[in-house]
């Protein structure tokens, strides 16, 4: 039997390093294991998770870790699926990224288009039909910046591509692309919001059936997604600029920020041991650490 549509709230996991830059395995499995006691609906493994600064072996240790951890915790309740980021710069190389995740357990496959020597509409719809024919798993197509993916386009590639049954929609202006997509995938594509979630409760009002955030405050998430579909979106605003809001604004102050704010704040919360980020990955600047301190005390006391 086909497994149930993926809905709901996905974050996207960081790597933990130790003080050797090595993965922290121990780390990364109190990671998850926190995840899942917050109810989250499913797990990513993508760019937020530094995965394009891991090696081809550390993409399989985090894949194995993060998928087998799942599997333990989990222990027989509803599904929680794990989707795992296996982008290249070229066909042959997201294949065998996607032959890795596949062989160490994941569920399903996320993927960019080209940007490197773009291919042209032809191009990236070949490439996705490669992916979908030649893994057998469900792939998400990720519209981002840089690499954006209409919701016409979208649709043409899930036609040719019966694997290829989400869309992620992080390219600006979000709210838009994502009515875009809705509209353009029909039943033949189910959208996501990224971006951090900055826009989530927009996104749901516009069709979308979930969101990958950061993952350092997964509670909150849940929490807006459960009150959303309760019917009481005033509560879930609260939430949303209570406790998600402060976070995703620091975020917001660069890619860089991003690592280490969700790092710290997991740091504190004492879910992984060490904050640290890979280079190169300048430290926040003296005031944003100031604003974070603030942040964190303000959410979890000093």
């Amino acid at each position: 039997m086909a497994e149930a549509t993926m809905r709901g709230v996905y974050p996207i996991l960081v790597t933990p390093f130790d003080d050797q830059d090595r993965v922290d395995v121990d780390s990364l499995q109190s990671l998850v294991d926190f995840q899942l006691e917050q109810g989250v609906h499913g797990l990513g493994v993508a760019l937020g998770s530094e995965v394009l600064r891991l090696t081809e072996l550390e993409r399989i240790l985090v894949t194995r870790t993060v998928v087998d951890r799942v599997a333990e915790r989990v222990n027989g309740r509803q599904s929680v699926r794990v989707v795992i980021n296996t982008s290249g710069t070229g066909t042959s190389q997201a294949l065998h990224y996607s032959r890795l995740a596949r062989d160490n357990g994941a569920d399903a496959l996320m993927l960019t288009a080209p940007s490197f020597l773009s291919p042209g509409t032809e191009g990236i719809k070949s490439y996705y039909r490669a992916v979908s024919d030649g893994i057998g798993l469900p792939i998400f197509i990720q519209d981002v910046n840089g690499q954006h993916v209409s919701g016409s386009l979208a649709r043409e590639i899930a036609e040719e591509s019966s694997w290829v049954q989400y869309v992620k929609v992080e390219s600006a202006p979000i709210t838009l692309r994502v009515a875009e997509a809705v509209q353009a995938g029909g039943d033949l594509l189910t959208v996501f919001g990224g971006g951090g979630g900055n826009y989530f409760i927009e996104e749901l009002r516009r069709g979308s059936q979930g969101t990958m955030p950061g993952c350092s405050t997964p509670e909150a998430f849940v929490q807006v997604w459960d009150l959303v579909h309760a019917g009481d979106e005033a509560a879930a605003l609260g939430v949303f600029f209570d406790r998600i809001l402060p976070v995703n604004r620091l975020c917001a102050q660069g890619w860089g920020a991003f690592f280490h704010v969700h790092k710290q704040l997991l740091q504190r919360r004492g879910v992984i041991r060490t904050a640290r980020v890979r280079d190169p990955a300048p430290p926040l600047d003296e005031a944003t650490e100031r604003d974070l301190a603030v942040v964190i005390e303000r959410l979890y006391g000093a």
